[in-house]
């Protein structure tokens, strides 16, 4: 799994511009009458999404890189084929309106932790389906909006079921807070530079997160007994050493020859069996996948 954010919908202006919204969400001329009701009738305010709730938003999707304003979605059963489900929310601060980069940066980081405690195993999510959030716009900011949705959509096509996850048991949950970690270190300090030559002390930075990130997988780990876990263990122990070293690493040659078996040590294909043995999916991620097969 990725841990990016899409470009969010923004919430509406006002409240009064949300009911005038749903007032004028009327069925289309393609509809029928009865289906026109019934959309009437499960449509309402985005500030009124739950957590878990399906929905399918009533205005066009804004193209990546763009934002948009929503105003009324449709709430709709999960089993029923949708466009959204949301998992998670949080409030921002009181105070003075902290601008659209303040609030895309904090829901980068608390997507993610909300994202963590409604459906923890990230490969089990379908292809095609990643995060996005409603956030406050300045003006709804006035009329005291600080709601940050959490949602997951679909780049194309629709979203059959629910994507919480089932209840965990505690080694699942163990093993998926430490792996989640460790990816999440990894990718989050990814230096900009793509030479290790043009940023040893980025590089080095980021071998250290993964190093610390491991560490504390590696102690989860360590109460789970069963064969194919105790063998990833083995295995994470000796990449975890390797990214020690590249942490540590004098110059650029030190770091290189440490850094091969420290990245292809954290191959997530390489969890599979551990993964299956704990009753966890076993899908590796496209995206993940094509990272070390590339």
């Amino acid at each position: 799994m990725s841990f990016g954010s899409k470009t969010p919908y923004l919430r509406g202006i006002s409240v009064a511009v949300v009911l005038l919204s749903v007032g004028a969400s009327g069925c289309s001329v393609a509809e029928s009458a009865k289906d026109g009701i019934k959309k009437a009738a499960r449509t309402e305010s985005v500030f009124s999404l739950d957590v878990g709730e399906c929905y399918n938003p009533n205005s066009k999707p804004v193209a990546e890189g763009e934002t948009g304003e929503e105003f009324s979605i449709e709430v709709v059963p999960c089993t029923e084929a949708h466009d959204g489900q949301v998992y998670g929310e949080f409030k921002i601060d009181d105070g003075a309106y902290p601008g659209d980069d303040a609030i895309v940066t904090a829901a980068d980081t608390r997507c993610v932790a909300e994202e963590q405690k409604f459906a923890p195993d990230t490969w089990a999510i379908p292809a095609g389906v990643s995060g996005s959030y409603y956030q406050p716009t300045k003006e709804s900011w006035a009329t005291g909006d600080r709601l940050v949705t959490c949602t997951y959509t679909k780049d194309s096509g629709k979203i059959t079921g629910t994507l919480k996850s089932k209840t965990m048991n505690a080694d699942q949950l163990a093993y998926l807070k430490g792996s989640s970690a460790l990816y999440e270190a990894l990718w989050s300090t990814q230096p900009e530079a793509d030479a290790v030559e043009d940023d040893l002390a980025g590089y080095k930075a980021q071998a250290a997160a993964v190093n610390a990130a491991l560490d504390a997988h590696l102690s989860a780990l360590q109460g789970i007994e069963q064969p194919a876990t105790a063998k990833l263990r083995e295995q994470l122990d000796t990449a975890n050493k390797a990214w020690k070293k590249a942490a540590d690493a004098a110059d650029v040659d030190a770091f290189y020859l440490a850094y091969d078996t420290a990245f292809t040590g954290i191959d997530p294909s390489d969890s599979v069996a551990a993964r299956k043995e704990l009753g966890l999916s076993t899908t590796v991620p496209a995206d993940e996948a094509e990272v070390w097969t590339g």
